[in-house]
């Protein structure tokens, strides 16, 4: 089913508001009006995907260490932030389908691990998601991932993600067959816009926290911007008009 392109993705799940990429960030998220979310998935040493932004356990976990080398035993045994675990992906795709929430899931493989990572996310997308109402959207700064996710998960929308974007972005766009184009907010030039625009590709934004930001990036044309403040923006009644998702 085509849904509209929500304007407001709660970023790392929760934002600033909740430990970030943990069920209750995305509980939050939902309750304060979001319908989308943004979080990151990265496979433990048994190769499950978890929801984590870092390589390294420290700065959001009471754990120590690479994730890519932590065990599930010891990995789920964690605190997250709060008194919140680690979550599976399999854990945040189904709390997202009961609550009704287009993920943009990014897939995020730790060093050397790009290959299995994409492989592993994407084909469990295929499963996990089918059936679904509203379909994820998986993105990443790995062009190698999203080729994996295209030929694996065509069915899914890609979003073709950059800090800075590059000239030649719509030639890999293109040859991604990309839904959507992600990019730094403090990078995205009138250019881009244009040529996406042309394209009638989406442009989606990170991380904008502050309302005169947000309403300067849609008065350019962005589609839909990422942040971490849920609490400045009413998110319930704003999406982009004319903008669906595919599937």
């Amino acid at each position: 089913m085509k849904r509209p392109l929500p304007r407001w993705f709660a970023h790392r799940g929760g934002g600033s508001l909740a430990p970030e990429n943990t069920l209750a960030g995305i509980r939050l998220a939902a309750s304060l009006g979001y319908q989308a979310v943004e979080f990151d998935v990265m496979l433990s040493a048994d190769g499950t995907p978890v929801l984590i932004h870092d390589e390294t356990l420290e700065r959001t976990t009471n754990g120590r260490g690479r994730v890519c080398e932590t065990p599930d035993v010891v990995l789920f045994s964690l605190d997250a932030g709060g008194g919140e675990p680690i979550p599976r992906y399999v854990e945040a795709v189904d709390l997202c389908r009961r609550l009704g929430l287009l993920a943009n899931v990014e897939i995020k493989p730790a060093a050397g691990y790009e290959v299995l990572t994409a492989e592993t996310v994407a084909r469990l997308s295929v499963e996990l998601w089918q059936g679904a109402e509203v379909l994820p959207l998986l993105s990443s700064f790995s062009l190698e991932a999203l080729e994996i996710a295209r030929d694996l998960a065509p069915g899914i929308a890609r979003g073709l993600l950059y800090e800075r974007v590059p000239d030649d972005w719509s030639v890999t766009a293109h040859r991604l067959r990309a839904f959507s184009l992600h990019c730094a907010a403090h990078c995205v030039s009138d250019a881009a816009l244009a040529e996406a625009q042309a394209l009638a590709m989406p442009v989606l934004c990170y991380t904008v926290n502050a309302p005169e930001q947000a309403a300067a990036l849609f008065g350019r044309g962005v589609a839909a911007v990422f942040t971490d403040r849920l609490d400045l923006f009413s998110p319930e009644t704003s999406t982009y008009k004319g903008l669906h998702l595919p599937g």
